[in-house]
């Protein structure tokens, strides 16, 4: 593993970048609804970045999107220049495939919020979907999640007819009976259970499922002022969420067509936070190991620290 700390130096040269480049005029910024990341939703709601960025006379526009291999298409394409929620499996796989993503800010390890389900009237084990057909969002921890749930049993991917399709998606297939099992998380979670659909596994102590805000490393060297001041808002959103827990649960609950008290729930699970620490560093090898080693990451990538105030951790090709 490689560490490298950005130098007083180093910090100087990317303002520099940032000097010499073209302020912007638009903030294109992505929204994901499914993962129960209320942060973002404060942000949106309570417009913090317009706020933040409305003397600079840059806009900033909110992009709806449904799994992060999404948002890295769009931030590949320059469409997107911070994917408000991106998995750190997804991470590791994009950046192997090419394009360099770096981490903005820490988001929530939100583990007992993601889950395999069966669909209602049934108890299937994991050893039971064997040959049946399983839906979900195809490069994310929820993929992840089921491929490491089949190994543990003995049984691979090509066991089951794994279909992709988003969180949303995979709820009303499972629900419909046109399924045999969906990955879900949050919010949709607590409507499968709900509608009959019993859970099989989480994915505690089988993944460690972290999300985070991400940027490209062309953005991010071009614009470090920029970012820094997108992690600056992100820090207020968190703290107001810490300080007013019921008004947080009701936008949750609101946003997801759930109870307050589910909402409460699912916040209490999330486990949001900010600065990403040395173990989430070591959950990323064994996330990178596992990836490796079940062809979800076909290249290697190296993960060094690339620290400033903008971003705490960061990964690059080898």
């Amino acid at each position: 593993m490689k560490f490298k700390v950005l130098t007083a130096s180093a910090a100087l040269f990317f303002s520099s970048i940032s000097f010499a480049s073209a302020p912007i005029s638009e903030l294109n910024i992505s929204y994901v609804k499914p993962p129960f990341v209320l942060q973002l939703l404060v942000l949106k709601d309570h417009k913090l970045l317009e706020k933040e960025f409305e003397k600079d006379g840059i806009k900033v526009n909110w992009h709806n999107m449904g799994t992060s291999p999404e948002a890295a298409r769009a931030m590949g394409a320059g469409a997107l220049d911070i994917a408000g929620n991106m998995n750190t499996a997804a991470l590791l796989m994009i950046n192997a495939e090419g394009l360099p993503i770096r981490v903005v800010t820490g988001l929530a390890r939100p583990t007992s919020n993601f889950a395999l389900v069966s669909k209602p009237g049934t108890n299937f084990s994991i050893k039971d979907l064997k040959g049946k057909k399983v839906v979900g969002p195809k490069g994310t921890f929820l993929h992840q999640l089921l491929v490491a749930a089949l190994e543990k049993e003995g049984l691979t991917e090509k066991d089951v007819q794994f279909v992709s399709m988003g969180i949303p998606k995979a709820l009303s297939t499972i629900l419909a009976g046109q399924a045999d099992a969906a990955l879900v998380a949050s919010s949709a979670l607590i409507k499968a259970n709900k509608a009959g659909a019993p859970t099989i596994v989480s994915a505690e102590g089988l993944v460690q499922p972290t999300l985070i805000m991400t940027t490209t490393e062309k953005f991010a060297k071009e614009h470090p002022d920029i970012v820094a001041r997108v992690n600056k808002v992100y820090k207020q959103a968190l703290d107001w969420m810490n300080k007013n827990l019921e008004k947080t649960a009701e936008m949750g609950a609101k946003e997801h067509g759930i109870s307050v008290e589910n909402s409460k729930t699912l916040i209490s699970r999330s486990h949001y936070f900010s600065a990403m620490t040395a173990q989430d560093v070591k959950d990323l090898e064994v996330n990178k190991k596992f990836l490796k080693e079940n062809n979800m990451m076909r290249k290697d990538v190296g993960l060094f620290t690339y620290y400033g105030e903008m971003v705490g951790y960061s990964i690059g090709q080898t």
